[in-house]
């Protein structure tokens, strides 16, 4: 899984700026955050 990720990278690294904003807006149009939640205040 991990190599998935990291080659997932590698290709993203060469798309063009635009290309990637692209993608995010297409899975998060309103650009939340999505890590929010993830821990409780005080855990990190």
């Amino acid at each position: 899984m991990f190599q998935d990720a990291k080659a997932r990278e590698k290709k993203l690294k060469k798309w063009k700026r635009q290309w990637k904003i692209d993608l995010i807006e297409k899975e998060n149009p309103y650009w939340l955050d999505l890590s929010e939640g993830w821990w409780e205040e005080g855990d990190y």
